[in-house]
């Protein structure tokens, strides 16, 4: 197959991509409402969490590196 008929298959591959994306899109299995709505709480609370816990731990260990190592070099 050469360059110029690859280049006129692509209507065609095209078509057919869009209609195979269609038939599958259709077999997807939706979630329900409720479903999603407590799916998103739990990422938001979780993300909360976490970046409270990381910041936590960043004052932690920021002090301690304070501590151990510059007060050392200046006193």
């Amino acid at each position: 197959m050469g360059a110029i008929d690859t280049v006129r298959s692509w209507p065609v591959r095209i078509k057919e991509f869009y209609n195979e994306t269609r038939l599958e899109m259709r077999r997807v299995t939706w979630p329900e409402i409720k479903t999603v709505q407590a799916t998103t709480i739990v990422v938001i609370v979780t993300t909360f969490f976490f970046a409270f816990y990381l910041w936590f731990a960043d004052k932690v260990f920021d002090k301690i590196i304070y501590d151990l190592v510059i007060k050392k070099f200046r006193g």
